[in-house]
């Protein structure tokens, strides 16, 4: 029995999404006007070094994060060897850590005035740099390198989800054939597994294209840092968009490579993926070399620079700075608390449409935000709220009014509205897969007893969609915590948040003084890291 809709669920889910799209809207339509001069100067400067930065970034750290998190994956899912269990779910604690603490902490430690080039010349007798050769931290190899630190658990996440769901049988035949754990690895488990990393690579590369502050911090001209500076140097929002459109075009070539990846996930797989493989067990140096190689990886990823920070936010405590500490966390708290709202309503609004089978592509495009790079939906949410800026002073003037001013694009409008469309993926997933666990049949019964749709969401959907919708809202909330590019665009005069003051330390190379917000954000991103861990093992 299908409930009578009425014309206004439908008519908000449309006007919402048609809302949360206007930015890329927006950038198509300003990046379809005539160029501007600043552009022109840029496009027969500089902009083929950006656009040659950009794709390096993106293969070094896409190759990086494989060669990393492959093997570890393999090991913690096909072998038994001392501390397999504990690794498996610590192994994705960098995703806790943004990149450009990283990036700081191993400048600091590799940098020739270092500890480590320090140790090195007291023990060979070095006296300058001519005396020895050290690879150069600030560099586009070194910026990839820290990134491929903080992303690899991405492929590391789903390359392990493969291999643990490849055929059992499978493997047992590679073993009756006399095939060393190697020899199964490169044969059989590596090609099952290629969609699931090629899907790893492609969401390690968007990450790429959208980290700021990191390449910033290393000097590395790419396309992200030049949104930024045209915007902000130049003041030129149509230079700013045309680059944004540039990189919107390579946002799209890699979700047509990730959606790729997972259509042929179902093409490899034959046999019973039920029946339990035994997992080949290490013994001896083959046991602690694997334990050792996945220790290693935690260690320079997440452990080293924890323990940096830590010891920095107790040597450098300034007790005279802890009233902006909590001032600026108040306003972290803030602006996440209000986009976690916003993301799980307009979620749990789309998915029900979706639900009674109203409108489904409110909700397949609603989502689109989030593989957009920070800087790239900032400038897409600032175009469209300063022009309706310049509309209501001109409204004002005609009526003889005081100017507003920019009432939208320069206030926390602008931040949490470009919030919510950069995370409002996070949301949509998280509560269409609560949904798909309820059984169609109680929408007919609550159908049958009378209840309309917004009965059935308040009476049947909201209590068992709890769960799914609190895990949406802490997710939301963590990366709002974290996020830092739109953050630096998007924010009002005066306000900071806990990235954008940290930040501020960072690029005076005084990230000490930091140590302590910066740690919050860490902290702040280890819950999400924790929901995903007890999702993968209720998976498996």
């Amino acid at each position: 029995m299908k409930q009578p809709i009425s014309r206004r669920w439908p008519a908000s889910g449309i006007a919402i999404t048609l809302l949360l799209l206007a930015p890329v809207a927006a950038l198509l339509q300003q990046g379809l006007l005539p160029a501007s001069e600043v552009f022109t100067e840029l496009a027969s400067s500089v902009l083929g070094d950006y656009i040659a930065n950009t794709v390096a970034m993106v293969v070094l750290v896409g190759l990086g994060s494989a060669l990393l998190g492959v093997p570890a994956a393999w090991l913690v899912a096909m072998c038994q060897f001392p501390g397999q269990r504990q690794l498996q779910w610590a192994l994705l604690l960098p995703l806790a850590m943004p990149a450009y603490l990283v990036a700081y902490v191993y400048t600091d430690l590799l940098d020739y005035a270092g500890p480590v080039q320090r140790a090195l010349r007291h023990v060979f007798g070095w006296s300058s740099p001519s005396d020895y050769y050290f690879p150069e931290v600030r560099s586009l190899g070194g910026a990839a390198l820290m990134l491929a630190l903080v992303l690899f658990p991405y492929v590391f996440m789903l390359a392990r989800t493969a291999f643990l769901e490849q055929a059992g049988n499978l493997m047992q035949a590679s073993r009756t054939l006399g095939c060393s754990p190697w020899q199964s690895f490169v044969r059989i488990s590596l090609p099952l597994a290629r969609p699931a990393i090629v899907v790893g690579i492609a969401l390690v590369a968007m990450e790429t294209m959208a980290d700021f502050a990191t390449v910033n911090y290393f000097a590395v001209n790419t396309l992200t840092t030049a949104v930024y500076d045209v915007w902000l140097d130049y003041g030129s929002l149509s230079a700013a968009a045309r680059l944004s459109c540039l990189m919107l075009l390579g946002v799209l070539l890699l979700i047509g490579l990730e959606r790729r990846g997972r259509a042929q996930q179902k093409l490899f797989q034959r046999g019973d993926s039920n029946q339990r493989f035994d997992p080949y067990r290490l013994r001896g140096w083959r046991g602690w070399l694997a334990c050792g190689y996945c220790v290693l990886l935690l260690s320079l990823s997440f452990a080293v620079p924890a323990a940096i920070l830590l010891d920095y936010a107790i040597a450098y405590l300034d007790w005279a700075q802890l009233d902006k500490f909590w001032q600026f966390s108040s306003n972290s708290l803030f602006v996440a608390a209000s986009v976690a709202v916003l993301t799980i309503t307009v979620a749990l609004l789309l998915q029900f449409l979706a639900r009674l089978e109203v409108a489904q592509w409110p909700a397949q495009l609603a989502g689109f935000g989030y593989a957009l790079p920070g800087t790239v939906l900032a400038i897409g949410v600032l175009i469209p709220l300063t022009w309706l800026d310049y509309r209501i002073n001109d409204v004002a003037q005609w009526l003889a009014q005081p100017l507003p001013g920019l009432v939208l694009s320069g206030s926390m409008v602008a931040l949490l509205f470009g919030y919510t469309v950069r995370f409002l993926a996070v949301a949509l997933g998280s509560v269409e897969a609560s949904y798909k666990r309820i059984n169609p049949s109680l929408d007919m019964a609550a159908a049958t007893m009378g209840c309309g749709p917004g009965a059935t969401l308040k009476r049947v959907h909201l209590p068992l969609l709890r769960r799914g919708l609190l895990t949406a809202a802490v997710i939301v909330f963590m990366e709002s915590m974290k996020e830092l590019p739109a953050a630096l665009l998007l924010k009002p005069i005066g306000f900071e948040t806990l990235a954008t003051y940290v930040y501020q330390f960072v690029s005076d190379e005084a990230l000490e003084l930091g140590a302590l917000p910066a740690l919050v954000i860490v902290i702040a991103g280890l819950l999400p890291v924790w929901l995903l861990n007890r999702s993968l093992e209720q998976t498996h």
